[in-house]
């Protein structure tokens, strides 16, 4: 497609053109600078989001769960996330140009654990997932792209790993088994822009179909493995309860513990669908950044 004759609008992401609630923030002038265009627009006000798609080609579409997360109960924050994420797609269906979707979701984790499992920030965004679902002209425009963990989350408080300084070794501390299977996007930032823009270049491919975007899938104990060898610290990994580790990062502990448990439960179908989830392959992706890309950019000492 030629990029410059159409508009993709980004929500939440770096793209063509930036919706945003502050368009004098540090990051948007940023952005700006580089040429993109930044429209404010609240994602609590569906007409705002009218105005700010007009003209659209394409929208990316990502919402923030966690913007209120040490302030809002859990049950709040699913609901705020629900709201916008349906306003969101409220006003991509009345943009009368759209002819690509692409809604940033999650994988329905109640369902592939069979009741199980139920993690808060995945929950919102099933409800958006439902809405779109109903409104079928919408639905035969919108391709659903889940993004891996985050391989950046090694630097978060709760995953980083610690020195524990009687033993000389950094320990790393989770709520699941050192085999359970971690798939992750790589960096998040660089990754998730090549998957989008494979999407948009793929319609005929995407729309209508789930994308996983992910660089690659390793154990808890293979990435503190490599972690300890990119660092040249030496590591190990402790399993902890689900409380105990809450109890360590109140809140956090505890909703990040749950998204890992449900890995841990669900392993090679945590990320699996009604159909055939589209992959780096099916896209025919390359260059992505990797954990030990991430790893040795970081300053361990």
């Amino acid at each position: 497609m030629t990029r410059e004759s159409k508009l993709i609008t980004v929500v939440g992401a770096t793209g063509t053109q930036e919706v945003t609630r502050n368009v004098n923030s540090d990051a948007s002038k940023a952005l700006a600078s580089k040429g993109v265009d930044m429209v404010a627009a609240d994602w609590n006000d569906e007409s705002t989001l009218v105005k700010a798609f007009e003209g659209s080609y394409a929208i990316y579409a990502v919402t923030d769960y966690w913007a209120g997360f040490m302030t809002q109960s859990v049950e709040d924050l699913i609901e705020v996330e629900a709201t916008q994420g349906i306003n969101i797609a409220k006003a991509a269906s009345q943009t009368s140009s759209l002819e690509h979707f692409v809604w940033s979701t999650m994988p329905d984790n109640v369902k592939i654990s069979s009741g199980k499992h139920s993690v808060p920030h995945f929950e919102g965004k099933l409800k958006v997932d439902e809405f779109i679902k109903q409104d079928k002209d919408l639905l035969s425009k919108t391709t659903f792209l889940w993004v891996g963990y985050y391989g950046t989350n090694i630097v978060l408080p709760m995953i980083v790993p610690n020195l524990l300084k009687t033993c000389g070794k950094y320990v790393q501390l989770l709520p699941i088994s050192d085999d359970t299977p971690i798939t992750t996007v790589g960096d998040p930032k660089v990754n998730t822009g090549i998957y989008a823009l494979a999407i948009f270049n793929q319609p005929q491919l995407t729309i209508g179909r789930i994308v996983l975007a992910q660089s690659e899938t390793k154990t808890t104990r293979e990435i503190i493995n490599l972690w300890s060898q990119i660092s040249g610290k030496p590591a190990d990994y402790v399993q902890v309860s689900l409380d105990h580790y809450d109890s360590l990062w109140p809140k956090w502990g505890r909703e990040i513990g749950l998204m890992l448990q449900f890995w841990e439960t669900a392993r090679e179908k945590s990320w699996t669908g009604d159909e055939h989830v589209l992959t780096k392959e099916d896209l025919n992706i390359s260059g992505l950044i990797e954990m030990k890309d991430i790893f040795s950019s970081l300053d361990w000492s």
